[in-house]
């Protein structure tokens, strides 16, 4: 029997990898791997197998990967010196534990990447090339949900503020880019893959736009240099720690590192990728799943 494992089953992405899995896949054929298994409880109830497994400990991950066949190694949380040991350490288990392919979500065009997030990606594909273990890496652009603190603040009255300039992002809801971890996971033929996984590629004044029509209303967009942006968001209440992250983000857009232009989430799909306005509605409307 072919078992497959998720890592970071509980966060955002993982979970919704776990839900379209169940969908098509025996639960008993299902493991999932976290660092605190009673966040994992609603999966347990529905028969799957729940290890416990944490990056920062690799001898956890030795069980927690034992007799399994494919694993999906989600990117965790932090900044690059933290999640490079920690990926290592995943893909070092995986390799020990014999397993036999490992998809990993990485971020666009990752290996060329300037941007801020690329050095954890390069070295985690790295890593997963070496082993010699057959891989498929699921290069994630950006997720819409990543901008749902700019939709409140228009919610709210807000403009739509952004240092990025005509930067161009393929934004794609979690659900698409997790249905798509999904069919890599429990399809056939995606040994030795990279997919570029991303939406219609837009820039923030057409997502503001595309946002207006939802809203039936007009958002004004403020395109401000990175100083600029930094007060904005330190006066809506930005703890400090996160504005360099912020920044750097826009910095990234603006300089084109998301501009990656692929129908491969498509393909994946076997249907076009949620619609930005109906993705968007689902967002105003509180519906994505948290």
């Amino acid at each position: 029997m072919m078992k497959i494992l998720v890592t970071g089953a509980t966060g955002k992405l993982g979970s919704k990898v776990v839900e379209t899995l169940l969908k098509t896949v025996p639960a008993n054929q299902l493991a999932v791997s976290v660092r605190n298994p009673e966040n994992a409880e609603q999966f347990r109830a529905r028969g799957v197998d729940i290890r416990q497994g944490d990056f920062d400990h690799p001898e956890t991950l030795d069980t927690a990967f034992e007799g399994i066949d494919r694993l999906l190694i989600i990117s965790a949380d932090g900044d690059n010196e933290t999640r490079i040991p920690q990926h290592t350490n995943a893909v070092a288990a995986a390799e020990r534990a014999g397993v036999k392919f490992i998809a990993y979500t990485s971020i666009s065009n990752a290996k060329e990447s300037k941007n801020f997030l690329a050095p954890t990606h390069q070295a985690t594909e790295e890593a997963i090339l070496k082993t010699g273990i057959p891989y498929s890496f699921l290069r994630n652009n950006w997720y819409l949900e990543n901008e749902i603190s700019s939709i409140q603040g228009v919610l709210a009255g807000a403009p739509w503020v952004t240092s990025a300039g005509n930067g161009k992002v393929g934004w794609a809801l979690q659900q698409d880019y997790a249905e798509a971890a999904a069919a890599v996971l429990s399809g056939k033929g995606h040994e030795n893959t990279i997919y570029e996984l991303s939406g219609n590629l837009m820039t923030q004044e057409e997502l503001a736009s595309t946002l207006g029509t939802v809203l039936g209303k007009e958002v004004p967009v403020q395109l401000v240099d990175d100083t600029t942006y930094t007060d904005i968001m330190k006066g809506a209440g930005v703890p400090d720690f996160l504005l360099p992250i912020l920044v750097a983000v826009q910095k990234d857009i603006r300089e084109g590192t998301l501009e990656v232009e692929s129908n491969d989430l498509e393909k994946l799909l076997g249907r076009p990728v949620t619609p930005t306005k109906e993705a968007l509605t689902q967002i105003v409307n509180g519906n994505t799943q948290k």
